[in-house]
């Protein structure tokens, strides 16, 4: 299995506990109470803050900033976590908050995710399994996304509101309300347009 390594310009907590095989681009910080699991490749000017867990093979690219305090104006420092699971591929720029005491106080991204570059992921969201995020895609605080859904780019959905497995969402969306599974749906505000029978 290979070793763990880390750039030497990376700062990286003593008290931040890394498997085997995680690798650590140039100038990333990784603060305590993150933990990071195998394999799992975090790229060049990174943030990872926490209590965060990354789970084994993933891929965190540059700029993204992971596990950074809820955009919540109710917010005074508590101690809430951000959990990723595995295979997960998140691009460049993405932005992935905690959560809040208000709700789970947990932000969850489940397995096998694609979130690509310039995504928000916002407080005590849920994205399950096998979602793909399109570019500068936006989730506001509370929203859950089910497994197989697809965001598309520059869309953005509402806090509360659900995203049903294998649900497709065209570019440009403003969901304001939930999106029943298997379902098409586009414009502003999001409007059904059939069912996704490729998906």
């Amino acid at each position: 299995m290979p070793s763990t390594t880390i750039d030497p310009t990376a700062h990286v907590s003593k008290e931040a506990r890394l498997s085997e095989g995680v690798r650590i681009g140039a100038y990333t910080t990784v603060e305590a109470d993150v933990e990071i699991g195998e394999n799992t490749m975090i790229g060049p000017y990174c943030m990872i803050q926490g209590p965060t867990t990354i789970g084994s093979g993933c891929t965190v690219t540059g700029y993204a900033s992971i596990g950074t305090p809820p955009q919540d104006h109710t917010y005074r420092g508590e101690d809430t976590r951000l959990v990723i699971g595995d295979n997960n591929t998140i691009r460049e720029f993405v932005t992935i908050n905690r959560g809040t005491l208000k709700d789970r106080q947990v932000t969850v991204i489940g397995n096998h995710n694609l979130i690509m570059a310039y995504c928000h992921v916002a407080h005590d969201c849920i994205v399950h399994d096998h979602v793909v995020m399109g570019n500068l895609a936006t989730l506001a605080g509370h929203v859950e996304v089910f497994d197989h859904a697809i965001i598309g780019g520059l869309s953005a959905v509402h806090q509360f509101a659900r995203v049903g497995a294998y649900g497709i969402l065209g570019g440009g969306s403003m969901v304001s309300l939930d999106i029943i599974p298997y379902a098409k749906a586009s414009g502003d505000r999001a409007k059904l347009f059939g069912v996704n029978t490729i998906g």
